[in-house]
């Protein structure tokens, strides 16, 4: 590292880490993926969030921003991670368009039902990117962020059954 000011200032981030420079490299690209796919997830369920209507308004609602709180708390964390490790994260909006996964919805009306489909759907697809991300991990020696994905899958899969349970029609499936 750099002694005098001006080498401080121009000096690259390079937190210190005992992962190799492969493992620095493939874990930040996979986890600012992951990063863009949660805000992308964030952004849409918060959209479907105020656009909610309909006999069940307020029930919706209200989990749709429990929900949105939940996926919004993931952020921090991700982004963290990636510097704890060495890595750089995402710095825009630009750039969380051109890494995410999860598809956006700017349709001025989506009916309940389908935001509620569409959401477990996307939530299903991020439980499925942060397994193989996990993989990665496992590949890396990187127990720490392996161990915060696995808290993630848990609430990703919990928000996945519960828009699944929301979305059904309430009829037995034996009829």
């Amino acid at each position: 590292m750099p002694n005098d000011a001006k080498g401080r200032r121009t000096a690259a981030l390079q937190t210190p880490t005992n992962l190799d420079s492969n493992a620095t490299q493939d874990i930040s690209a996979g986890l600012n993926a992951l990063l863009a796919d949660v805000f992308a997830l964030y952004m849409k369920t918060k959209n479907f969030h105020w656009h909610m209507s309909g006999p069940h308004f307020r029930d919706y609602h209200l989990l749709l921003d429990e929900h949105g709180g939940q996926i919004f708390a993931m952020t921090d964390d991700i982004a963290e991670r990636v510097r704890k490790i060495g890595g750089i994260t995402l710095h825009s909006i630009g750039n969380i368009a051109r890494l995410q996964r999860i598809e956006d919805n700017d349709a001025d009306y989506v009916t309940p039902l389908d935001m509620l489909a569409e959401l477990r759907d996307d939530n299903k697809q991020l439980a499925g990117a942060m397994r193989e991300m996990h993989d990665l991990c496992d590949e890396h020696g990187d127990v720490a962020t392996a161990s915060l994905l696995e808290n993630w899958i848990d609430e990703t899969e919990r928000r996945t059954w519960f828009l699944f349970e929301a979305g059904r029609s309430g009829e037995s499936p034996h009829n």
